[in-house]
């Protein structure tokens, strides 16, 4: 299937990640120039030498998403070096896993503005653009737990709520424009921040990370975790010409682990 994506400009956040990365040639093996974004640009800069590898267009930048005032600079120089952004994908880190209650406003700012606020301008500066060629897809992935609130990760359950809200509201604005926007919620994919995870929840437990793999495994009706490349092919297809009347919508690629419906 052609997703439509030759020629097309796409901006991944977090492309030095399990996800990101998964996104960010995924989207450039459909034709796409892709710009890489990561607060660690050794690790952007390893996924775009291996997109460029292939004949690919790709460029590496390092991008602290908590710092708001750099991204019109940032979002100037895609433009300059590889064309406006068609296809925006908000791809945040996750906050340190912590219970809801008694946390400490300054913790709460912080990731707001790394979770929350970053998504939100970074979209509001490619938006002109994108109504003004009539085309545009925001694919924003959150967490299984906007839905199903984990245990342990209160800052992450609730900040990123805060995103279904923007995008469900986004839609009605920007629709006629030909501009989509999609929610994505990975369930239990296998990347470094999900053993990282695992890891934390063996040590509060006292048990082997091993045991709690294959519990978290158990508890997943395809019997075990995702992987990158599963998530990324769906955020490439919200991402597609294919997919123009698909919007608004919040898409769960999680094996079947979230019960309700």
């Amino acid at each position: 299937m052609d997703l439509g994506l030759s020629g097309k400009t796409a901006l991944v956040l977090g492309a030095g990640g399990g996800l990101g990365s998964a996104i960010a040639r995924t989207l450039a093996r459909e034709g796409a120039r892709v710009a890489l974004a990561d607060i660690d640009l050794a690790a952007a800069s390893r996924v775009a030498d291996e997109i460029g590898a292939t004949g690919a267009q790709a460029i590496a930048m390092q991008w602290d998403l908590g710092d708001l005032a750099v991204i019109d600079a940032n979002i100037a120089r895609i433009e300059h070096e590889l064309g406006p952004v068609d296809v925006l994908v908000n791809n945040t880190g996750g906050p340190p896993p912590t219970p809801v209650s008694g946390q400490t406003s300054e913790l709460w700012s912080q990731h707001f503005q790394s979770m929350v606020m970053s998504v939100i301008a970074i979209t509001d500066r490619v938006l002109p653009g994108m109504r003004e060629r009539k085309f545009g897809r925001i694919v924003t992935s959150t967490s299984s737990g906007v839905v199903a609130p984990i245990a342990n990760l209160g800052l992450s359950n609730a900040l990123r709520m805060a995103l279904l809200g923007w995008s469900k509201t986004l839609v009605r604005e920007v629709g006629k424009d030909g501009i989509t926007c999609n929610i994505v919620l990975p369930g239990r994919v296998a990347t470094g921040r999900i053993q990282f995870l695992d890891e934390q929840k063996a040590k509060r437990e006292g048990r082997p990370v091993a045991d709690v793999t294959a519990e978290s495994n158990a508890s997943i009706p395809v019997g075990r975790y995702g992987e990158p490349q599963e998530y990324a092919d769906v955020v490439a297809f919200l991402a597609s010409r294919n997919a123009s009347y698909v919007t608004g919508s919040v898409i769960r690629v999680d094996g079947g682990l979230l019960a309700n419906i």
